[in-house]
């Protein structure tokens, strides 16, 4: 089953030295899961100020700059892997370095038919 885990934390919380020593740790953990067949996809966002959220009423988008709702913890990236259970997952959540400072919210994804692959063209 895949399960997205979603990293959050004070997007102020790291210095510039630590934010890319949790990203060098990150590349080493997406390299170790991806050894061990759980690796999908992973990747750190830019921070909320480059944040554009989209709604649409009565058939017209609205745009606000930012994020949906102000909190103290920040959306700040994710991980997609692969686990035989929620166990195996969050035990892959707690070797996020994000875990460590902020929060990792572990969520099973649900995988619907049809949706494209990226590189197939349907036929």
């Amino acid at each position: 089953m895949k399960y997205m885990l979603m990293i959050y934390q004070d997007e102020n919380a790291l210095s510039d030295a630590d934010r890319e020593d949790c990203y060098a740790e990150s590349l080493q953990l997406a390299e170790d899961l991806n050894a061990t067949g759980n690796f999908i996809a992973t990747a750190p966002l830019y921070p909320t100020s480059m944040a554009t959220s989209v709604r649409v009423r009565d058939g017209e988008p609205l745009l606000t700059d930012g994020p949906f709702a102000e909190t103290r913890e920040q959306f700040g990236g994710y991980f997609l892997i692969e686990a035989a259970n929620a166990d195996e997952a969050t035990g892959i959540a707690a070797r996020i370095p994000g875990a460590r400072k902020g929060t990792v919210e572990v969520r099973p994804v649900i995988e619907l038919a049809g949706i494209p692959v990226r590189g197939e063209k349907r036929v």
